[in-house]
C-alpha cells in the first residue's frame, strides 16, 4: 500500500508528463507547417497572458528568473526571452546583438503581424504600379540610387519595428512582390519628402497626360510665338484659369502651341484623337459659353494638319463658330440679356472682351473664305464699326482694329468680284471686273497708308500684302482681250512678288518691339492657315506666270530663285510630314519639272510676246483661289494624257535651293484621319518612299465628293518614284 507521500509524488509525476508530452506534441505539429508560425506566436502569447492572469501564486513567481520584471518592447513584440535588467538598467543581450533601441514602456502593445503584412503587401504593389507607369511615361529616378536605397531599407526598419519582420516577410502570399525594392523606395522617398524626379500630371485628356512643365512651357510658347497672329486673349492669366473657363480653350492653346514644341515633337500627334473628341463632344452639346467660341477661334486659325481636304473640317467649324457666337449675342453684347436665360450683368471688361472675341469671329471667318475660296459667313455691323478715337470697350487697339479693316476690305473684293447674281459662277463681267479692280486699287493704296502710318508690326503688314494679292488674283479671270491686260498682269505679277519677299525675308526695318517677328523664320514657321494659303496661291501665280507668255516681260532669273525659295517656303510651313502643303509643294515641283522652263529657250526669245488666253482659269467658282484649283486641274489633264503609270524624276538632280528644311518635322504617316485631326496613313509618296496618291487613297473613287476637289482629282493618277525629295530641274 502506497504511502500518501508516494501517492502525491505519482499523480505530479503523471501530471508533468501530461503536461510535458502534450507541449512536445503542439511543438511538432508547429514545425511541420512553418505558414503558422504566426499562430504559434499568437498562441504562445495568449497563453503567457493567461498563464500571468490564473498563476499568480508566490510560487510562480519565484519561479521566474531573477531580476527580470517584463520584457523590453523590441522582444516582448517578438514574444522571445529577455534578459533586460530593470535596475540598474542594462540593455538585453538581443537588442545588443542587433543595435537597437531597448527599452521598456508600460504602455507598449504589440502591433499584429499579419495585419501589417498585408497592408504592406498592399502599399507596395500599389506603388509598384505607380512606378512603372512614371517610366513608361520617360520619368526617371534621381542619380544618387545608392543613396536612396539605403536611406529605403533604414526607413523599412523604422517602419517594420523590428528587422525579423523583414526575414519573415518572405512567408506572404504574393511571392511576386519579392524584390520590390524599387517600388518601396520610390514610396518612402516621395512619403519623405525626397527629389525622386517625376513631374506632375496638370492636365489629363483621356489617354494624353501633360506635365506641369510641358503646361508652363507650351503656355510660355504660345503667347510669345502664336499669339501675336491673333492677339484677343490675355497672357496674364494662369492655366488653370483658363482650364476654368471651358477645358476646350484650354487644350486649344495647348495644340496650336504643341505645333513647334521641340521638347516633344510627337505631342500634337498623342493629342489631336482626344482633342477631336473633346471639340466635337462639346459642338454636339450645343455650347452656350463664348469661352467655347474662342477655342474655335483658334482651332480655325490653326486647324490641326491634314493631308486632304477632304478631312478637313476647318470651314464647318467656322460655321459651328459664327452660329454660335450669334446665338449667344456677341453680336449684340450691349443687349446680351436677349439672348440669355439668366439676367447677366456685365462690367466694362467683360464688355470689352465679348466686344474683341466678336470682331476676332469675323476676322477668322473672313480669313477662312478667302484661304477656302468660300463665301464668308462675316457679320461688319454697327458693333464693328470704324470709330476713329473712339476710346472704351468698343476699342479693339491698334492691331486688331487694323486686321478688321483689312479683312473688311477683302470681304468687298470677294462680294463684288466673285458675287454676281447674273452670272452662273458669280463672277463679275470682264467690264464690270475691271472698273472695280480701279475703284478698289484706289481705296487699298489708302489703307495702305493709313496702316503704314501707325507703325504696326509686320504680321499687320503681311496681311495688307495678302489682300493685295487677293484682290490682284482676279487678273487670271480676265481675257486677253481686256483694256489693260498686260498692265493687270504685271500689277499681279508685283503683289505676288511683294507678298514672296516681304515673308521671305520681312520689311528692311520696324519697331523695335517687333524686331522678333523677322527673326528665325518666324513668319513661316507659326503663321496661321491662312497665310499658308495665300502663301501656296502665290506659288502658284508665280509658276502659272513663268510658264506662259508673260515671262518675256519679267527677269527669267528672279523669277526661277524666288519660285525655288517659295518650295522651301511651303515646306518651312509644314508642320507634319505629308501634309497638305507639303504635297502641294511637291506637286508644284513636278509642274516646274514637267514644263522644262528654261530661260534660253527660244519660247522666251523676242521681243513683242504673243499674247493668248493660256492664263485664263476653267476653275472659276473658288473666288481668288480658283487659281490653285484650276493649276491643279491642268496637271490632272497633261499627265493623265500621257497615261497613269510611274514618273520617274531621275532625269532632274536636286537643285541646292531645295535643301530639306531646318527644322526636323514628324513623319505622322501612320494615322488614321479623323475629321482632319492628322494625315493619314498610305497613300503618301512625299516623305517616306511609298507609293501612292497625291492628295488621297490610291484607287480612284468614283463617287468621289464634290467638297474636295483637290482630293478627287488627284487620286490614284501618278505614283511618284523616289524615296526623297523631288528634284527639280535647274540652269
Amino acid at each position: 500500500m502506497e504511502s500518501p507521500e508516494f501517492a502525491a509524488g505519482m499523480r505530479g509525476q503523471g501530471l508533468n508528463g501530461t503536461a510535458s508530452s502534450t507541449t512536445k506534441r503542439k511543438r511538432s505539429i508547429i514545425d511541420s507547417s512553418p505558414p503558422s508560425l504566426l499562430d504559434h506566436d499568437q498562441d504562445q502569447d495568449q497563453e503567457h497572458d493567461h498563464d500571468e492572469r490564473q498563476d499568480g501564486s508566490p510560487e510562480t513567481k519565484s519561479r521566474r528568473l531573477p531580476g527580470v520584471k517584463r520584457a523590453c518592447n523590441e522582444c516582448r513584440q517578438q514574444k522571445l526571452r529577455c534578459d533586460v535588467v530593470q535596475e540598474p538598467f542594462q540593455s538585453c543581450s538581443r537588442c545588443n546583438r542587433l543595435k537597437l533601441e531597448c527599452k521598456i514602456e508600460s504602455n507598449f502593445k504589440r502591433i499584429g503581424k499579419r495585419s501589417k503584412h498585408a497592408e504592406m503587401e498592399k502599399e507596395i504593389e500599389r506603388l509598384r504600379r505607380a512606378v512603372e507607369l512614371a517610366r513608361s511615361q520617360g520619368f526617371t529616378l534621381d542619380e544618387d540610387d545608392e543613396t536612396l536605397h539605403s536611406a529605403v531599407h533604414s526607413a523599412m526598419q523604422s517602419q517594420l519595428q523590428s528587422p525579423v519582420v523583414a526575414s519573415q516577410y518572405s512567408h506572404t502570399r504574393n511571392p511576386s512582390l519579392m524584390g520590390s525594392d524599387e517600388a518601396v523606395s520610390s514610396l518612402l522617398h516621395l512619403k519623405r519628402g525626397g527629389s525622386y524626379a517625376i513631374p506632375r500630371i496638370a492636365r489629363e485628356l483621356d489617354s494624353f497626360k501633360l506635365t506641369e512643365d510641358e503646361e508652363s512651357q507650351l503656355f510660355s510658347q504660345f503667347f510669345n510665338f502664336y499669339h501675336p497672329f491673333l492677339p484677343f486673349l490675355n497672357p496674364a492669366q494662369t492655366p488653370d484659369q483658363y482650364h476654368q473657363q471651358h477645358p476646350l480653350l484650354y487644350w486649344a492653346i495647348i495644340a496650336v502651341a504643341s505645333r513647334r514644341y521641340g521638347s516633344d515633337p510627337n505631342i500634337l500627334t498623342k493629342l489631336s484623337g482626344p482633342l477631336t473628341r473633346l471639340l466635337w463632344n462639346t459642338v454636339g452639346d450645343v455650347p452656350q459659353s463664348y469661352f467655347v467660341v474662342k477655342a474655335l477661334c483658334l482651332l480655325c486659325t490653326w486647324p490641326l494638319p491634314t493631308s486632304t481636304t477632304s478631312a478637313d473640317p476647318t470651314h464647318i467649324l467656322c460655321g459651328v463658330m459664327m452660329k454660335t457666337a450669334t446665338g449667344i449675342g456677341l453680336h449684340r453684347p450691349n443687349h446680351i440679356n436677349d439672348f440669355s436665360r439668366v439676367a447677366v450683368e456685365l462690367n466694362k471688361e467683360g464688355l470689352h472682351d465679348r466686344i474683341k472675341t466678336w470682331a476676332v469671329c469675323n476676322i477668322v471667318a473672313q480669313t477662312i473664305g478667302t484661304g477656302y475660296g468660300q463665301p464668308a459667313s462675316t457679320l461688319y455691323d454697327w458693333t464693328l464699326a470704324i470709330r476713329p478715337g473712339v476710346e472704351g470697350p468698343y476699342s479693339l487697339g491698334p492691331e486688331l482694329e487694323a486686321r478688321l479693316q483689312i479683312e473688311r476690305f477683302c470681304d468687298k473684293v470677294s462680294k463684288e468680284m466673285y458675287s454676281n447674281a447674273s452670272d452662273p459662277r458669280g463672277v463679275a463681267g470682264d467690264e464690270h471686273r475691271a472698273m472695280l479692280m480701279r475703284v478698289y486699287r484706289r481705296e487699298f493704296n489708302e489703307l495702305q497708308a493709313s496702316i503704314l502710318a501707325q507703325n504696326l508690326s509686320p504680321i499687320v503688314y503681311l496681311h495688307l500684302k495678302a489682300a493685295c494679292l487677293h484682290l490682284r488674283l482676279a487678273g487670271f479671270f480676265d481675257s486677253s482681250r481686256t483694256p489693260g491686260y498686260l498692265d493687270d498682269l504685271m500689277a499681279l505679277w508685283r503683289a505676288t512678288t511683294g507678298y514672296l519677299d516681304y515673308i521671305l525675308d520681312g520689311p528692311e526695318s520696324c519697331n523695335e518691339s517687333y524686331q522678333y517677328q523677322l527673326q528665325d523664320q518666324f513668319l513661316l514657321k507659326y503663321a496661321t492657315n491662312y497665310i499658308q494659303q495665300m502663301l501656296v496661291a502665290a506659288g502658284f501665280a508665280l509658276l502659272k506666270l513663268m510658264r506662259s507668255f508673260f515671262v518675256k516681260q519679267v527677269e527669267f532669273e528672279r523669277g526661277r530663285t524666288l519660285f525655288h525659295r517659295t518650295i522651301q517656303a511651303i515646306r518651312t510651313t509644314s508642320v507634319v510630314q505629308n501634309d497638305l502643303n507639303w504635297r502641294l509643294a511637291e506637286l508644284m515641283v513636278q509642274i516646274w519639272n514637267g514644263a522644262r522652263i528654261e530661260g534660253s529657250s527660244p519660247s522666251f526669245q523676242g521681243d513683242d510676246p504673243e499674247i493668248d488666253d493660256s492664263l485664263q482659269l476653267k476653275v472659276r467658282c473658288r473666288h481668288s483661289m480658283s487659281l490653285v484649283f484650276d493649276s491643279i486641274w491642268h496637271w490632272r489633264e497633261e499627265y493623265q494624257a500621257r497615261g497613269r503609270g510611274t514618273l520617274d524624276a531621275s532625269s532632274t538632280h536636286l537643285d541646292s535651293t531645295l535643301a530639306p528644311p531646318s527644322h526636323s518635322l514628324p513623319a505622322n504617316l501612320g494615322l488614321a484621319a479623323s475629321n482632319g485631326a492628322m494625315t493619314p496613313s498610305g497613300g503618301s509618296a512625299m516623305g517616306g518612299g511609298t507609293q501612292g496618291s497625291l492628295m488621297g487613297l490610291n484607287n480612284y473613287d468614283s463617287n468621289y465628293d464634290f467638297w474636295d476637289p483637290q482630293h478627287w482629282m488627284l487620286d490614284g493618277l501618278i505614283d511618284f518614284n523616289y524615296n526623297t525629295f523631288v528634284p527639280i530641274e535647274s540652269t
